[in-house]
């Protein structure tokens, strides 16, 4: 039953929401996805591109973004950062990241890919353009609040309707799974040899917490790169590393198993229900609460060089993500008191990874991943588009000969440690990398051995490259990177505020 904080926090909710739309209330896009996703690059990309765009247009520069219509047409007039929306959030660092991305003071040597997602961030755009109304153009304005957060914390969700003992039953037996059981062992023998019904012990509850997470991020690492993890503020902790509500463990038991409240069980069950009441329902409730659409990132090339069960951990992981969100069909009453999402596009990035001819392929997996969550969402009312796309396009294309045939390939500047067989890559070298070819079946990625994961058993070459370097037009004004379908992605979210 909801509570008299929840139903309070939604009638506050519902007055600010009415202020809002009555005032001009700026349009809320999230941005999430599991860790190595992209999420910060691809905030960073949008950015860049709808801040330059307008720009670049006037100077007679190529247009970047040719599917994004309101830019095609040449009604895109300005794009703006604003002060943070919400000065309890922090800002989400686009200038940091730019510099990055770039290169520290211009240096193009020292680029690299900024660091990943670890707390939910803020960013505040507006957009001038320009409306055809039938009567000639309108000046009009569109302010957009990015919201970026780690798509770990999203996965916490349905610990909400679980108790101590269910979840600690679903853990272990997921614990079990081949390709995770040897990655466990410790963290079992440990809780397995513990009296659960003995009196709380700190020293023990720490103990077992450390084995948990080494065995989370275990399982998150390459080769198993697993998805579904909860809780997971134990893989991004943020402000919370260290506190008791990051101290607890799954153990031995079954949902009719009593607990003592004194007992080394009883502490875990109280600081699993302080982690759900604490941390898990004040950030659904604060943050999703108020947006309109959202982005969700996937890295599928990683789910499939690791095999069948990532594969499959992360079409149980996608399904609970979407099952996370507010969806439908937005009414006048709704956009007034309590908006949905009314719009989700699934991504499935690092598309630069593979040539072009691979491109509509890495879709359909990623739709055929998100199939049956997608069918429920559809039902009532939201839109849902999936595309593959790289928000910064690290590679360009060649043909390369083999064996008297030409492959399709990618060329960029592989980045240092990064190995194909016993070819080792030095960070400063350009390759020709022929990545594989992705089947034109979708159902094929969830065919083979359930069992082990062997990444060999596919022959892909996925290898993670080094940012372009950046250019600038014949006047010196700097371009925005370049991409792979990050317009597709903004005709689809934004698209039709601009008619």
């Amino acid at each position: 039953m909801p509570s008299l904080a929840d139903f309070l926090f939604d009638a506050g909710l519902a007055i600010q929401n009415l202020a809002e739309s009555l005032s001009g209330r700026p349009l809320r896009l999230g941005v999430t996805g599991l860790s190595g996703a992209g999420k910060t690059i691809f905030v960073t990309a949008l950015v860049q591109h709808l801040t330059l765009a307008a720009r670049v247009a006037a100077l007679g520069g190529k247009n970047a973004l040719p599917v994004f219509r309101v830019h095609a047409e040449g009604r895109l007039m300005r794009g703006t950062l604003e002060p943070q929306p919400d000065d309890a959030v922090p800002r989400f660092a686009y200038e940091e990241h730019i510099a990055t991305l770039t290169g520290p003071g211009g240096d193009a040597d020292k680029r690299a890919w900024p660091e990943s997602t670890r707390r939910i961030s803020e960013l505040r755009l507006t957009l001038e353009f320009e409306r055809d109304t039938g009567f000639g153009r309108r000046r009009s304005q569109l302010t957009i609040d990015l919201i970026d957060y780690p798509g770990e914390w999203l996965l916490d969700l349905p610990l909400l309707d679980k108790s101590y003992l269910r979840w600690s039953q679903d853990t272990f037996d997921a614990s079990l799974a081949p390709a995770r059981a040897p990655l466990a062992a410790e963290w079992r023998a440990y809780v397995m040899g513990l009296d659960a019904a003995a009196k709380a012990d700190e020293s023990v509850a720490q103990k077992a917490a450390v084995l948990f997470t080494a065995y989370l991020r275990a399982c998150r690492a390459e080769p198993i790169s697993a998805s579904a993890l909860p809780p997971g503020r134990f893989l991004m902790p943020g402000d919370l590393e260290g506190s008791p509500l990051l101290t607890f463990s799954p153990l031995p038991l079954n949902e009719a198993s009593e607990i003592d409240p004194q007992s080394l069980a009883g502490m875990m069950a109280r600081r699993y229900d302080a982690y759900r009441n604490h941390v898990v329902r004040p950030f659904f409730r604060d943050h999703f609460a108020r947006l309109d659409r959202q982005v969700v990132l996937v890295d599928v090339l990683a789910a499939l060089n690791a095999g069948v069960s990532a594969v499959r951990d992360l079409e149980q992981a996608l399904g609970e993500v979407l099952n996370a969100f507010r969806t439908g069909k937005n009414t006048l009453l709704t956009t007034l008191l309590r908006p949905r999402i009314d719009k989700i596009l699934f991504a499935a990035t690092k598309a630069d990874h593979l040539n072009h001819v691979s491109h509509d392929r890495l879709e359909a997996i990623l739709r055929r991943l998100t199939a049956r969550a997608i069918a429920r969402s559809e039902d009532v009312g939201a839109t849902i588009d999936v595309v593959a796309l790289a928000a910064v396009r690290a590679t360009h294309e060649a043909n390369v000969g083999r064996g008297g045939a030409a492959l399709p390939a990618v060329v960029g500047i592989p980045m240092a440690g990064e190995r194909i067989g016993d070819e080792i890559f030095d960070g400063r070298t350009e390759a020709a990398i022929f990545p594989g070819e992705l089947p034109r079946d979708p159902d094929a990625v969830f065919l083979g051995d359930m069992g082990v994961v062997d990444p060999r058993a596919a022959d892909y070459r996925f290898v993670r490259f080094r940012p372009p370097i950046a250019q600038r037009d014949a006047a010196g004004t700097a371009l925005a990177l370049p991409h792979i379908r990050l317009d597709r992605a903004l005709q689809f979210l934004l698209g039709d505020k601009f008619e």
